[in-house]
């Protein structure tokens, strides 16, 4: 039986949601047919933004590397990692271990090239938008793309760390002028390009044409561990 580990913490909420998902998705008829799952908790782990941008001069690839040998060592088959920006270390961490990452940024663009899609949005850290995890890995797949200017980008940041990361209700008028921009640009398809996001669909409705990229890793997680998946969520855009 393959099992699932998971590096947490990144931040601890979207980690309980992503497991939340990996329930849901399974079509389970008893306990003993879902995933077998371990988890390492570490929000200590360094700001990955923060990182990026040279706003700190702590690495989270040391913890993280840490955290994947351990749960190789646990006898776990693939990580998942419920983190987006975090994908930007992806090469380092995946050489720390034999078992395999499960790539949600490649992944979440494969679905939409699945499902159609052409022209996506991308709503995301200014951390991801600046490494262009998404913006390759959706030219990888013929998938045209778009980002917010720089008022746009401020409001997905405040979203996510004055809102969601800050524990409080998110403002969605901002969450909804940002995606009105993006659509203004051609995309088709909205991508919820940080798991700060993922929490504001699950608790608020954000119309059609929207892909979580939270709800991709979760999917891939179930179908990865070969365990059966609800039909309801074989195409995850919002309709």
């Amino acid at each position: 039986m393959k099992s699932l580990g998971v590096i947490g913490g990144l931040g601890p909420m979207a980690t309980a949601y992503f497991l939340e998902l990996t329930v849901k998705m399974t079509d389970a008829s008893r306990d003993q047919d879902h995933l077998d799952v371990t988890i390492l908790d570490r929000p200590a782990i360094p700001d990955r933004t923060a990182c990026i941008l040279g706003k700190s001069g702590e690495s989270p690839v040391p913890m993280m590397a840490e955290a994947a040998r351990t749960l190789e060592a646990l006898g776990t088959s693939c990580i998942a990692v419920p983190c987006i920006t975090s994908h930007y270390f992806f090469g380092e961490l995946q050489k720390a271990v034999s078992i395999p990452f499960i790539h949600l940024v490649k992944e979440t663009a494969a679905h939409l090239k699945e499902n159609g899609v052409s022209s996506a949005g991308i709503l995301a850290t200014s951390g991801t938008v600046s490494t262009r995890l998404f913006q390759q890995a959706l030219e990888a797949e013929g998938i045209s793309w778009a980002v917010p200017d720089k008022d746009g980008q401020e409001k997905v940041m405040h979203l996510i760390y004055e809102n969601v990361k800050a524990g409080l209700p998110p403002e969605l008028p901002l969450f909804e002028e940002v995606c009105a921009g993006l659509r203004q640009k051609g995309a088709e398809c909205m991508i919820l390009g940080c798991t700060e996001l993922s929490l504001i669909k699950r608790d608020f409705p954000v119309g059609a044409g929207v892909l979580d990229a939270l709800e991709v890793l979760a999917k891939r997680s179930v179908e990865f561990c070969e365990k059966p998946l609800r039909p309801a969520y074989r195409s995850l855009i919002t309709r």
